[in-house]
This record gives C-alpha cells, sequence and structure tokens, in this order.
C-alpha cells in the first residue's frame, strides 16, 4: 500500500477516535463536572480509586489539556488538596506533559499538509514570527509563564509550526512549571487552613497576570533579541578559520 494512503487512512482513524472521544466526553461530561465542582468530591472520587487513584488524578490532568476548555487550575489546585504540594505538583507536572504531547503530535500530524501549504504564502503579517523559531520560542515561553492565560490552547496552534518538538516541551516544562507549583501549593494551604498564604500566593499570581499581560509584547523583543545575538555570536565564531600567510603561519582571520 502506497505510503500516502496508509497516512491519509491514519488520518481518517484518527478522525474517528477524536469524533468518538469527543462523544464519550460529552456523554459523560455531566458526572466529570459534578466530580469537579468541588474540592471534596474530587478528593473523594479519586479516594475511591484505591491504588489507582495517582493514575486517574494524572488522567483528569490529561483530559484537561486535551479538552482545553477545561480550567486547569482546577485540576491543579485539586492536586495540592489531595497529595500535598511535591507529589501534588509531579502528578499535574507528569499529566500536563503526556496531554501536551498528546495534544502536539495528534495536531501536527493531522495539520501537516495544511501548514506546509500555508508557509508558502507570502501575505500572512504573523508569517516572520513563524519563520524566526528564536522569537517564536520567546513567545510561547512569555505566554507560558504569565499565568492565567489559555495555555493548552496554544498547544494546538504550536503543532502547526515549524517549532522542534524538543523546544517546545522543554520551553512547556519551563515556562508552566513555577504557576504549576504555586497552584498545586495553594491547594495545599487550603487543605491545611493556611489562609494567609494562600492569600499571598493568589495575590502574586494576579499581580503576575497583570505585568506579564501589559509587558508581555517588550518582554517577548528581549527573550528573543538575546536568543538572536547569541546565534549572531555563533555564528560569528564559525565564520573564524586559519588562513595561511606567505611565511607559512597560521592566524585567524574573520571572514
Amino acid at each position: 500500500m502506497p505510503k500516502q494512503t496508509k497516512d491519509r487512512l491514519l488520518k481518517i482513524m484518527l478522525i474517528g477516535l477524536t469524533i468518538v472521544s469527543l462523544g464519550l466526553f460529552v456523554y459523560y461530561s455531566p458526572q466529570i463536572l459534578n466530580i469537579l465542582s468541588s474540592m471534596d468530591n474530587f478528593r473523594d472520587y479519586i479516594r475511591s480509586t484505591g491504588h489507582w487513584g495517582p493514575a486517574v488524578f494524572m488522567f483528569f490532568q490529561v483530559l484537561q489539556v486535551v479538552i482545553a476548555p477545561i480550567p486547569g487550575e482546577v485540576v491543579q489546585i485539586a492536586g495540592g488538596y489531595i497529595y500535598g504540594t511535591a507529589l501534588g505538583s509531579l502528578y499535574i507536572t507528569l499529566g500536563m506533559m503526556i496531554g501536551s504531547a498528546i495534544a502536539f503530535y495528534f495536531t501536527r500530524f493531522i495539520g501537516r499538509s495544511f501548514i506546509e501549504r500555508l508557509l508558502e504564502k507570502k501575505n500572512y503579517k504573523w508569517m516572520s514570527l513563524i519563520n524566526d523559531e528564536k522569537k517564536l520560542s520567546a513567545f510561547l515561553f512569555i505566554f507560558f509563564i504569565i499565568p492565567g492565560l489559555p495555555k493548552d490552547l496554544l498547544v494546538y496552534v504550536a503543532a502547526l509550526t515549524p517549532i522542534r518538538a524538543s523546544r517546545f516541551f522543554i520551553l512547556t516544562l519551563v515556562g508552566r512549571l513555577p504557576w504549576i507549583v504555586a497552584s498545586v501549593a495553594v491547594g495545599s494551604t487550603i487543605h491545611m487552613e493556611q489562609y494567609g498564604t494562600t492569600i499571598v500566593l493568589s495575590v502574586i499570581s494576579v499581580v503576575a497576570f497583570v505585568v506579564g499581560y501589559i509587558y508581555k509584547d517588550k518582554l517577548i523583543q528581549l527573550f528573543s533579541g538575546l536568543g538572536r545575538a547569541a546565534g549572531e555570536k555563533k555564528s560569528g565564531e564559525q565564520k573564524m578559520q586559519n588562513v595561511p600567510t606567505k611565511r607559512g603561519a597560521r592566524v585567524q582571520r574573520k571572514v
């Protein structure tokens, strides 16, 4: 069977699986929403699954990433409420990375031919951002590190760009981890009734959102400029080569 035909059949199967999965999610959404309606309900449900609790909890985090409209903070705060800061952060991070990988590779495989055709066109204002990996990386990092922005939707968008998967996942982990830990810590402090700490963490998150949202463009320019300067320095060093002189000695000359 030709490779093109196999790819087409695989895409059809993946699209069919997506439709079935969405259908199941819609069917069971009332039960899911009921489980997530309160911290105590979620904790009781996770505990009712016994030794499968961590796996079931991570499944909810994967579901939250893949089904982007589900608010991530609900699951993250619940992680601290149920497991504490350390284990809650670990389970949330693992679930977030697994969910991001599923969404990223699924979108990249399904949309690869579409984006390749799109990149051939030159009349898009955002083409400079897509084609400049340093600027795109800076944008993704700033977007990930500002709390409160819809980060899970960005996974699907990033998958349609030429960014390397390894770079994307590093940016995802580094950019999202601080606020994952902060959200989980809020849940842990709520469970321990340390409301003063909860208020402080919440205020810090709100201030970081406001400041980050106001200065996001300047931060993107700053980070992309630093990356470009480093790249130009490395490129300049690569252009240094040994040039023979008349006496047979070799000196470095910049070309």
